[in-house]
């Protein structure tokens, strides 16, 4: 950097809700690199009652860089928009935190390493699971998998790529602006929706090589089957946004509800619950021979989490596709 230049400034912000597990550490390792990199960080909360609020009070206390700020729509798309709406004048970069994650302690700073490094309008990245408990592992196991996710190239390590979406990490501020920051009537797959409108502005994505998010997923089956059923809606919301076609990866999902619906009528003949089997089958099979090979009993689960996932995504397409039901507010 010359004399000339003036010193790339970011925003670091956090939307959260009923985080208190994890708020207060998060805040004391990114708060080293705020100072890095002379940036604020805005926890951008929607209307927490587990203890939240006292525990970033607290550390705002003792850090002025820390900004609390009230998300009265409680959703992610509208807690980033009003964080960068409120404070993201003279700042260069958007850095979207998940309060639910894990992240390298230069996690920041290797953001803005390979922005200003590729020129990139928005830096993505990887995002691998991890679980503690039973349920937990068996989920991340899904979610790290083909059979869960479908290949996307989020889900796995890179060696940097430009891609055309990803996990968001970081984001250009005038990039973010011109195309109108996220959509908020997306409580789900807004980071897909943006990226859409991104790629169609010409701007570019790159997807980091040198460092990556660990994710956090739900505890329980129901906790992720209304995930999934969030995230098949916020599909569904784009392909009749967009009017484009699912990848072939998101249209195989689609046949489980169907398939759930179909067996229903094995009572008539035993032949329509043969596609339900199969799938079961495929899942359960994979569950067992993962827990096989990597010598852990609890991962034998993964192959009913996938279940779950495929269910509740497929679920929520076809519910916002003909339009039936309600989303639920809260990513």
């Amino acid at each position: 950097m010359t004399q000339t230049e003036k010193p790339s400034s970011s925003l670091i912000v956090i939307p959260c809700l009923n985080e208190a597990a994890h708020i207060g550490a998060l805040l004391d390792q990114l708060r080293p690199a705020a100072a890095r990199l002379g940036a604020r960080i805005i926890v951008a909360d929607g209307g927490s009652t587990d203890g939240t609020l006292s525990i970033v009070e607290d550390v705002i206390a003792r850090d002025p860089r820390v900004i609390l700020l009230h998300n009265q729509r409680r959703i992610q798309s509208a807690a980033i928009n009003l964080a960068v709406g409120t404070f993201g004048d003279g700042a260069d970069y958007l850095i979207r935190i998940d309060a639910h994650g894990g992240y390298p302690d230069d996690y920041c700073d290797r953001l803005v390493e390979e922005a200003l490094a590729t020129s990139a309008d928005s830096v993505v990245v990887s995002m691998l699971t991890s679980g503690s408990g039973a349920v937990q592992k068996a989920a991340a196991a899904a979610q790290n998998s083909k059979l869960g996710t479908g290949g996307s190239k989020h889900r796995h390590l890179s060696q940097g790529q430009w891609i055309d979406h990803g996990h968001h990490a970081l984001m250009r501020i005038s990039a973010f602006g011109a195309v109108g920051g996220y959509d908020e009537t997306f409580s789900h797959n807004e980071d897909a929706e943006l990226d859409y409108r991104l790629r169609k502005a010409g701007y570019k994505i790159w997807m980091s090589g040198k460092t990556q998010m660990v994710y956090y997923p739900r505890a329980s089956l129901s906790g992720l089957y209304f995930q999934y059923l969030g995230y098949g809606r916020g599909r569904a919301k784009n392909v009749l946004k967009h009017r484009v076609i699912p990848k072939v990866r998101q249209m195989v999902p689609l046949l489980v509800f169907p398939v759930v619906l179909l067996a229903a009528f094995s009572f008539v003949h035993w032949l329509a619950a043969v596609p339900l089997l199969l799938w079961a089958s495929v899942c359960l099979g994979y569950g067992l021979v993962t827990a096989i090979r990597q010598r852990k009993a609890d991962v034998a689960l993964a192959g009913v989490s996938a279940m779950v996932m495929h269910l509740g995504w497929s679920v929520g397409f076809w519910l916002q596709l003909l339009g039936l039901g309600s989303r639920r507010g809260v990513a």
